[in-house]
Parts: C-alpha cells; sequence; structure tokens
C-alpha cells in the first residue's frame, strides 16, 4: 500500500527538475539551453522589447539579468533570433521559427506522455494549486508579502 505525498517544495521540485531534465534532453540535438527555450517560448508571441524579454526570462528563472543577456547574445550569436529598432526588439528569425516549432513539438511530446492519462479536474486542481504556490513565493521574493 502507497502512501500520497504530502504537497511540499521538495514534491513540486523534484517534479520540476524531472521534468526539466527530460526537456533538456529533448532539446539537446538542438543545441539550446533550458534558459534559450524559455526565452525561445517568450518569442513565439511575437518581437519583445529586448528589456522586456530579459525581465521576462530573469522573472521566470529566478536568474540574474547579466545571465539572461548572455542567453539572449548566444541566440543572436546562433542566427536564431534578430535584434533590431532603436528601442531593441529581439524576434525570432526563420531559423528561430524552426527551431521554436521543434521545441514545441518536443513540448507537446513530453506532455502528452507526462499528463495525457491524468484527469482534466486533477490537472485543474493542480495548476490553481501550483499558481498560487508560484504567486505567493513571488510576492515574497518581491518582499510584498
Amino acid at each position: 500500500m502507497s502512501t500520497v505525498p504530502t504537497l511540499n517544495g521538495q514534491v513540486i521540485g523534484q517534479a520540476h527538475y524531472a521534468t526539466r531534465a527530460l526537456l533538456e534532453r529533448a532539446v539537446a540535438p538542438l543545441g539550446l539551453s533550458f534558459g534559450q527555450v524559455v526565452a525561445l517560448n517568450v518569442l513565439a508571441a511575437g518581437p519583445v522589447e529586448r528589456a522586456r524579454l530579459v525581465h521576462r526570462v530573469t522573472s521566470t528563472l529566478k536568474v540574474d539579468e547579466p545571465a539572461v543577456r548572455q542567453v539572449v547574445d548566444q541566440l543572436v550569436d546562433a542566427g536564431v533570433v534578430q535584434v533590431d529598432g532603436p528601442a531593441p526588439h529581439v524576434r525570432l528569425t526563420d531559423i528561430g521559427h524552426a527551431t521554436q516549432a521543434r521545441v514545441a513539438d518536443a513540448v507537446a511530446g513530453l506532455t502528452a506522455r507526462l499528463y495525457g492519462d491524468i484527469p482534466a479536474d486533477e490537472l485543474a486542481a493542480a495548476a490553481r494549486v501550483l499558481t498560487l504556490v508560484t504567486q505567493r513565493a513571488n510576492d515574497e521574493l518581491a518582499g510584498t508579502a
């Protein structure tokens, strides 16, 4: 008889790191790091002002700005993104769109394998709880709790 684990940071972290490891394995043939995947996901919706992109990735990954600027520079050097305009905007190049499509396919496959047989109501409840936990943690990090 197995016991149901208590939902806490350790359980959430284990799920995150296991899933992240699978994603990193899936995108390794593309030569992408996890941070680059996060940046590409932001850019999938369209061009973003460079400062906004850096902020989005910084706040998502909880890393410092120089590390994210390096991620953007690596994507530029690889020809995956382009920076242009007076208030520099970052956008996917044709290579970037193709790369992002391959990332999206990898994520879709991974999502189907990991979540596909979990009932929708359980997924919705988990999403609500994790969203609330994330918001509370972000509020504490911002010093507003």
